[in-house]
Parts: C-alpha cells; sequence; structure tokens
C-alpha cells in the first residue's frame, strides 16, 4: 500500500498506475478512490496517475480539527510525490476542492485543471443548499446517527427526493456511504458559500492555467450555469458538454469521460479508445 505523509502528520493512501505526465484524481463527497478506479485505469494509458483516498476516508487517516487547508496539504504532499507538479482532475465537491489547491499551490504545481460538474448554486434553478447545512451535520454526527447525515446529504444537498432516498438505503452503498460520513460536513466547508444561490465570489480563487470544466448534457440547468459562472470568472477557462451523461459520469460511465480528461490535459497523446 501507498501513502504521502501530509504536513500534518496525517498517512493519505493512494494507488498509482501508469506512466507519463502525473495526473492526480480528487474524489466528490462520500466517495473514495474506488468511485474513480475505472477512470484511473483509462488514464494510466497515457499517465501516471494517482488515485487517492481523502483524508477521513478509506485507507486514509484523518486529523482534527478539520480545516480546508489540510486537504490542499494533502494533494501538495501528492504533488511532490510525483515529482513536483500534476494536473488535477475533480469530480463535484472534489472539483471545487482542485480548484481551490490550484489557487493556493499555483502553476508551477497544478498544471491544468479539469473539473466535471462542480456543484455550485448559483441562481433560483433549485434550492439553495441550507446556510445550517455543516451545523446541522456536525451535530448528527456528534449523536452518532451517520445514517441520518448520509440521508440530510443526500436531499438538502443533492436534493434527492425523501422518498427515493429511502429507496437507496437498501443498496449495500449506503453502508460505504456511512462509514464516510463525518466527512461530509468537509466538503460542504469545502464548498461553502457557493450553494447559496448568490453569484461565486470573485475574489476566492486564482487561477491562471488552462481549466475545462464539464457537464453531463443530461444534468440540470444548475451544473450548466455554474460552469458558465466559472468560465466568467477564471482566464482560461472552458465549457464543454459530455454527450448523453449525468452528474454520474465518473462512476458509471468513465469510458466516455476518460478520453475528454485525456485530450484536454495532453492534447498530444492518443486518445484513450471510445
Amino acid at each position: 500500500m501507498n501513502y504521502v505523509m501530509s504536513n500534518d502528520g496525517t498517512r493519505i493512501f493512494y494507488e498509482k498506475k501508469g506512466a507519463g505526465p502525473a495526473v492526480i484524481l480528487v474524489a466528490a463527497a462520500a466517495s473514495d478512490h474506488n468511485d474513480t478506479k475505472r477512470l484511473g485505469e483509462l488514464l494510466s494509458e497515457h499517465f501516471t496517475v494517482y488515485n487517492y483516498d481523502r483524508r477521513g476516508r478509506g485507507s486514509s487517516m484523518d486529523t482534527a480539527p478539520y480545516a480546508v487547508e489540510r486537504e490542499i496539504e494533502d494533494i501538495d504532499s501528492l504533488i511532490q510525490e510525483a515529482g513536483g507538479s500534476a494536473y488535477v482532475f475533480g469530480s463535484s465537491s472534489g472539483a471545487v476542492l482542485a480548484l481551490d489547491a490550484a489557487s493556493r499551490l499555483g502553476s508551477s504545481k497544478v498544471r491544468k485543471l479539469f473539473l466535471y460538474e462542480p456543484p455550485f448554486i448559483i441562481d433560483d434553478s433549485r434550492e439553495p443548499v441550507p446556510a445550517e447545512y455543516v451545523q446541522h451535520l456536525n451535530a448528527l454526527m456528534a449523536e452518532h446517527r451517520r445514517s441520518d447525515a448520509v440521508e440530510y446529504f443526500m436531499t438538502a444537498a443533492l436534493g434527492i427526493p425523501a422518498e427515493y432516498v429511502e429507496f437507496m438505503k437498501a443498496d449495500p452503498s449506503w453502508q460505504v456511504m456511512e462509514g464516510m460520513a463525518h466527512t461530509l460536513a468537509y466538503d460542504g466547508m469545502i464548498m461553502g458559500s457557493t450553494q447559496s444561490g448568490q453569484p461565486l465570489p470573485t475574489a476566492r480563487w486564482d487561477v491562471d492555467v488552462p481549466v475545462m470544466v464539464m457537464t453531463g448534457e443530461n444534468s440540470g440547468p444548475v451544473f450548466h450555469g455554474a460552469a458558465s459562472a466559472l468560465v466568467d470568472l477564471l482566464p482560461q477557462c472552458e465549457h464543454r458538454m459530455l454527450s448523453g451523461q449525468d452528474h454520474s459520469a465518473v462512476m458509471m460511465a468513465p469510458e466516455v469521460l476518460a478520453p475528454e480528461v485525456s485530450g484536454f490535459l495532453q492534447p498530444s497523446a492518443d486518445q484513450i479508445p471510445r
């Protein structure tokens, strides 16, 4: 098993596969390296892929108190392990963490960003996440109510109807998410005010590297609006849609997504077969 030691002494687990320029995969909320495993395998045909468990998940350790800065330091430690610079791919709230890392670490370390559906809520296309979202998650965890925390994440953050969530509880993946329930507040802190229905903060990110923000063709308007807002905000950002896909593409359609990631990060590479 491969580990790097982050600045605060937390051991971060990662899988390394392939050869070529380094790509670090940053998973979404309630996800670990297993959710990006197939995508990583496909990308490893052209890149050295570092697919890691974010702190508090899977085989990675956790150190209290949590701060977003600690997760940026985790990515920095992986970049150093990769030789000092890397491309970074992020999915959903992991895309926002990747954006934060690029802003903090600079272009000498993060060379390009590929962001799949950062879940900003910047208009009235859906209900905003409650202002007390993180506090409520922490309160549920203080009472050891892991299943209730996952349910609250599903309904309040993802906007899934409560009656549908009841059916989801029968799936084995629910127990996996329960095991990561304490990290849901971490992603809430990463998102901050960006799910409040207000415009994105203009001063949060200083990123001057090429950025691709991709949304699924079948995803809701909230994701396309978020992508357009990033294009307006960042100097080297473009938006493309992934044909026939939605927010689940990282797990459910990696064969469709991987050629897009590969082609943007290193256009000279032969495209991964579709």
